[in-house]
């Protein structure tokens, strides 16, 4: 079972099982150029001398480039050629031996999850517009990472690549 979501180009450390993007949502771009539009109506109103455009060319892409960035964040499972699975979550990775479990935080548990059964020493990525989380219990006695918490739109599609890698 092969899920592909935004898929552009084979990983080099083997085949691609899961991709996904935890990028913004589409209105977030209307409403910064509303923003945007705001601010300089207030900066021609309050300085009538200075150009129009520069507020729009300074503001514009530095608008760009935050959304960008807080939406660059990929989640990945990947299959070596030698069958084993790695997951990749932002910057870290796991080799999927070491999942001794996954589950699914809905998102009316998630602030629990984040909140009182934190634990100080897991591996967190959270993007607070999406509701849905995985939670990846380690059994590698060498890390002390107990588990990770991150972000998915598609917590349920992981999971089950997950299990159809580790079964078969």
């Amino acid at each position: 079972m092969t899920t592909r979501r935004h898929m552009t180009r084979p990983a080099p450390s083997g085949a691609p099982r899961f991709d996904e993007r935890l990028s913004v949502p589409w209105w977030w771009w209307p409403a910064g150029f509303a923003v945007i539009a705001l601010i300089e109506v207030s900066v021609r109103l309050g300085h009538p001398g200075v150009p129009a455009w520069i507020p729009v060319l300074v503001m514009v892409p530095l608008l760009a480039t935050a959304l960008l960035r807080l939406g660059r964040v990929r989640i990945t499972l990947t299959e070596r050629r030698d069958g084993e699975q790695l997951l990749r979550v932002g910057p870290a990775r796991l080799p999927a031996r070491f999942i001794a479990d996954a589950s699914v935080v809905p998102a009316k548990d998630k602030q629990v999850a984040l909140g009182p059964e934190l634990d100080p020493s897991a591996y967190v990525l959270h993007r607070p517009w999406i509701g849905s989380m995985v939670r990846v219990t380690l059994n590698d006695p060498a890390d002390p990472t107990p588990y990770w918490i991150f972000s998915a739109r598609r917590p349920e599609a992981l999971l089950r690549c997950l299990r159809t890698g580790r079964s078969g």
